[in-house]
């Protein structure tokens, strides 16, 4: 059998809109139209030894791992020209030795996750907030990824949308701003019950 035998592994950084979080780009798919956030060690440790790793470093305060990149957020006091080699030689290693970035069985989890918060948020028009999910989906989700951030569909409920902030989205200072001026505005134009959309900590 034929072993294909796989070229380096190509790293870059990009820049994205919160100063604190910066966007790890690879030439290897890591975790393929899937997003995986860990805000804390605990959830890491249980499901990504990539994360987990990552962590091991005391400037990190969160990883979002998608598709091609991975997008670290650091603590404040820290700056990237201290940080960002040491990450960059850090993740570059551990794709090219292979190792394990998700554990079997994490998407499962995750959705059930979702699904569980949905429920416990009360849909009132599940028509609706599927039409609202797939215009986050298809509209916002790629623009957002693009900065190494996500966006998540919680409920829908009274008019207010609410929706979870991940990876460089979250905490950023001119999210606020993408969330009023852009969603907002798109949402309110074509689903005209919807009256606001709100971030929540994830």
């Amino acid at each position: 059998m034929s072993t294909i035998t796989q070229g380096p592994v190509m790293l870059y950084t990009e820049q994205t809109p919160n100063p604190e979080s910066l966007k790890f780009v690879t030439n290897r798919m890591l975790y393929p139209n899937n997003t995986a956030d860990f805000r804390e060690e605990g959830m890491a440790k249980e499901w990504s030894p990539l994360a987990t790793a990552l962590f091991e470093f005391p400037f990190v305060k969160g990883v979002y791992i998608a598709n091609n990149f991975v997008t670290i957020t650091k603590e404040f006091n820290y700056s990237w020209e201290d940080t960002m080699l040491n990450l960059k030689e850090f993740i570059k290693n551990y794709i090219q030795d292979g190792k394990e970035i998700l554990k079997e069985g994490f998407g499962e989890v995750k959705k059930e996750m979702e699904a569980k918060a949905i429920e416990e948020n009360g849909d009132e028009n599940p028509e609706l907030s599927k039409k609202i999910r797939e215009l986050i989906d298809t509209y916002v989700k790629p623009a957002v990824e693009m900065d190494g951030g996500n966006i998540e569909f919680k409920s829908f409920k009274e008019g207010k949308v609410h929706v979870v902030m991940q990876g460089s989205c979250s905490g950023c200072p001119s999210s606020s701003v993408t969330l009023k001026a852009g969603i907002e505005g798109m949402l309110k134009r074509m689903v005209p019950e919807v009256q606001e959309v709100v971030a929540e900590a994830g």
